[in-house]
């Protein structure tokens, strides 16, 4: 299943460059906004209940959804691009195994855990 999954995730990572492809953008930004979302992150530093809400809020695909109809219903592009890429970094991550977090740690995502595990 999991396997199922990841192939999912990257026919809509295909599906960005397509959607990326069809902007009015050079191809540089592609890769210089993919890891943008990541910004979420910074809310670790305050707490974990903190860097999930955050991170969550930049890692959720309803947002993605509004951001990218928002600026399809104004026709702005980098509204557009920002919900494509939104999009794109979404599924980045969740075939390397992150998922949305819950507020105990950074590991625990509806996924599962990521990285190692001690054992007791």
């Amino acid at each position: 299943m999991r396997n199922l999954l990841k192939l999912e995730e990257a026919g809509i990572f295909l599906l960005t460059i397509y959607l990326f492809n069809a902007l009015d953008f050079s191809w540089w930004w592609f890769p210089t906004l993919l890891l943008v979302p990541d910004i979420g992150m910074t809310g670790y530093l305050i707490n974990p209940r903190i860097g999930a809400l955050l991170y969550n809020l930049f890692h959720h695909r309803l947002v993605a959804a509004g951001v990218a109809f928002y600026g399809l219903a104004i026709e702005n592009e980098n509204w557009v691009l920002a919900g494509i890429m939104l999009f794109a970094h979404i599924s980045l991550d969740r075939i390397m195994g992150y998922g949305l977090k819950f507020n105990d740690s950074f590991r625990h995502t509806h996924l599962g855990e990521i990285g190692k595990t001690e054992n007791k």
